[in-house]
Formats: structure tokens, C-alpha cells, sequence
């Protein structure tokens, strides 16, 4: 083996996983002490806030349930719900919800009981410390947010997402129960799953691919190709709905050491200017990304294919269309309401996100990106 470059493998100390684990896992949390607990979801999972919550105030825990996250979550969300947490001076937040929920729930703990504004921590490694525990139960199999250091938000005022990407969002426990994502709607299920995908197979094919990290994300792409389809044709296959579920937690896993690159660099143009919900930005764009970036890293796109079922890198772009096609995503950035137009833009937009450039197999110049979009419209 050659010399490895050193890395940092970032988790929560305590990883739940399995169908029904979540009930028990947050009486958990009342049993180590905590008290106040301020609960973040959304309305369309609100009745699985309310049974855990239930769990909760069993055990004489004091529990707040908001809502109001928007599916693309704003810096203005964050700072109202942050309001909320202060006036209920939680010693828990707990986060109930799909990764909008997740994100904001993250913040709203490290950030309650400081005076700066969250744009403050905007970048890498400015927000240090957490003085409040943090819990979150993803309802979709999708970000990974529940074990990563990364938090997005839509900043208003620069019309493009902003990320707060330290250590201290890392929670105190992932609580991953694929029971609460078994209504989840048809094509969230494959949106979101498609986002998980893509975590692992950017974070495979990277200029800052690492073995320790390779593990998970070649496992998640095998997870989730496999079992997606099933999952979007039968949301209550619940064996499919967990291998998406451990797929997705495995991407989640990949965010912190290596992180993820051209796709969701040119996909955050889509959510920032035009409000597309994330995973379907991804979806859109994978596939042809995937075909511009063959070039490099031939052995790893191999590798991917074969992991996916293809028979060479080659038919890698291909395979990923015929999965997202399986799943019902409609497909062309035109068919979304994208204008041609938009184009050149959204390129310059895409090229400010560097920290997710540099990784990307393949130089993607202002040109390229363009092409791309041209190839996706």
C-alpha cells in the first residue's frame, strides 16, 4: 500500500440504527438527563413528533414542538427559530424531519445562546463549541445530515447557498429509523434518495478519495442502486426503504472527511435562483456531471459502474439515467422551468463553490459548466 494522506473521520458518538429503534433511543435521551427539549420537524411528519415526543414528557422531560423550516431553508428561518430556542432555553434539540429540518435544527443548537448572526459562521471551521445537546431523526433517507459537520442555508441577500461546515455540528446522537420513512411520498423517496447516491459516488470518485472513506461510500452506492427502485415503487417495502436508509447514513459519513463535488456545485444554482428542491437539483444533474468527469479517475468511475451494474464506466451516465428514470424523475432542466437563458449565470454561480470544485475529478471550467447545463436542459 502507498503512503496514505492523513484524515479526520467525523461522527456522532452514538449511532442508532434500525426499524422501531427511535422510541427507545430518545427515552434514551431522557435517561441521561436532559430536561428541555426543543423539538424541530415539519408538518407533513408531525404526528411522528408528537409519539416522540409523547416518549419524552413520559419521562418528565419538558418538550417545545415548532415547525416552520421551509424545504430550501433561509438564513431569516434559521434566525426565528434560533429566537424561539432562546425564550425556551433548551438543554436538548432534537430534530424530527427531512434534511431542511435537520440543517436548521443543527444551528438553531449551536447558535441559541450566542449573539452572532449565523451568517457569521458561514465557511470552514469558524463556529467552534456547542454548549447544548443535539439528537436528529432523519424521515427521509437523503442527506445524511444527522451525521455530518455541514449545515446549508439560502443566504436572501447573495441568492446562493451558504454553508456552516464545523465540528460542533456534528450531533450527540443519529437516531435512523427507517419505520418513519415508510410515507414517505413516491417521489421525495426518489429524489432524496438519488442526493444520498450521489454523496457516495462523489465522495468515491474525488481528488480527496480516502480508503477509510471509500468503505462507506462504495457500500451506499451498492445499497442504494439496488434497492431505490423498490422503495419508490413500494414505500412500505421496508426492507428496501432500510438499505436506502444505511445507504444514505453511509453518504452522510463521507461529508465530513472528503465531502462531495462537481454535482452539487452546478445543482446549487438550481435551489438558490429557481427554489428546485435539492435532491431533484442532483437528480438532473448527475447523470451528465458523471459523463463529463469519465475522463478522470477511470478506475474509480469503473469501479462504480460495476457497483451500479453496468458493464464499464463507460455505461456508468447511462446506468444512473435508467435508475433515475425507474424512479419517475422527470428529467431536462426545461421540464422544471428552467429558461436557456439562465444558463451563463447559473454557471458563474456554480464556479464560487469552490470548496466542492477543488474536489471534482475533473477541472470544470466556466465553459464546461455551461455544456453541462446544456447537456442537462
Amino acid at each position: 500500500m502507498t503512503e496514505l494522506p492523513s484524515i479526520t473521520l467525523l461522527q456522532p458518538p452514538r449511532i442508532h440504527f434500525g426499524a422501531g429503534c427511535a422510541v427507545a433511543a430518545v427515552t434514551g435521551l431522557v435517561r441521561a438527563g436532559h430536561r428541555r427539549i426543543f423539538l424541530i420537524t415539519s408538518p407533513a411528519v408531525r404526528s411522528h413528533a408528537e409519539t416522540l415526543a409523547a416518549a419524552l414528557r413520559a419521562g418528565w422531560a419538558a418538550v417545545e414542538i415548532v415547525t416552520g423550516v421551509p424545504p430550501e431553508p433561509t438564513a431569516a428561518c434559521c434566525e426565528q427559530l434560533r429566537d424561539q430556542a432562546r425564550g425556551f432555553a433548551p438543554d436538548l434539540v432534537l430534530a424530527v424531519g427531512g434534511g431542511s429540518v435537520l440543517d436548521v435544527a443543527k444551528l438553531v443548537a449551536a447558535l441559541h445562546d450566542r449573539p452572532e448572526p449565523v451568517a457569521t459562521f458561514y465557511g470552514l471551521n469558524l463556529l467552534a463549541g456547542r454548549r447544548t445537546a443535539l439528537a436528529c431523526v432523519p424521515t427521509t433517507a437523503g442527506t445524511g445530515s444527522e451525521v455530518s459537520p455541514n449545515a446549508l442555508l439560502f443566504d436572501e441577500a447573495a441568492v446562493t447557498k451558504k454553508a456552516v461546515i464545523s465540528p460542533a455540528l456534528v450531533p450527540d446522537d443519529a437516531i435512523v429509523d427507517p419505520q418513519l420513512m415508510l410515507s414517505l411520498p413516491p417521489a421525495l423517496t426518489a429524489t432524496t434518495g438519488i442526493d444520498a447516491l450521489t454523496h457516495c459516488l462523489e465522495a468515491y470518485a474525488n481528488r480527496a478519495a480516502h480508503p477509510a472513506v471509500d468503505l462507506h461510500a462504495l457500500e451506499g452506492v451498492r445499497l442504494i442502486g439496488t434497492h431505490l427502485a423498490r422503495a419508490v415503487a413500494d414505500g412500505s417495502d421496508l426492507a428496501a426503504r432500510s438499505a436506502v436508509a444505511l445507504g444514505s447514513l453511509y453518504g452522510g459519513l463521507c461529508l465530513g472527511p472528503v465531502n462531495t463535488a462537481g454535482v452539487h456545485a452546478l445543482a446549487y444554482p438550481l435551489g438558490g435562483e429557481f427554489h428546485l428542491a435539492h435532491g431533484l437539483s442532483i437528480a438532473l444533474l448527475l447523470p451528465h456531471v458523471v459523463r463529463f468527469n469519465l475522463p478522470s479517475l477511470a478506475g474509480r468511475h469503473a469501479v462504480l459502474a460495476e457497483a451500479l451494474g453496468a458493464g464499464s464506466a463507460a455505461e456508468l451516465p447511462g446506468q444512473l439515467e435508467r435508475l433515475i428514470a425507474r424512479c419517475g424523475v422527470p428529467m431536462g432542466l426545461s421540464a422544471h422551468g428552467i429558461p436557456r437563458d439562465a444558463l451563463p449565470r447559473m454557471a458563474d454561480a456554480a464556479l464560487l463553490v469552490t470548496r466542492l470544485l477543488k474536489n471534482n475529478p475533473r477541472e470544470i471550467t466556466r465553459a464546461d459548466a455551461i455544456r453541462i447545463y446544456e447537456a442537462a436542459f
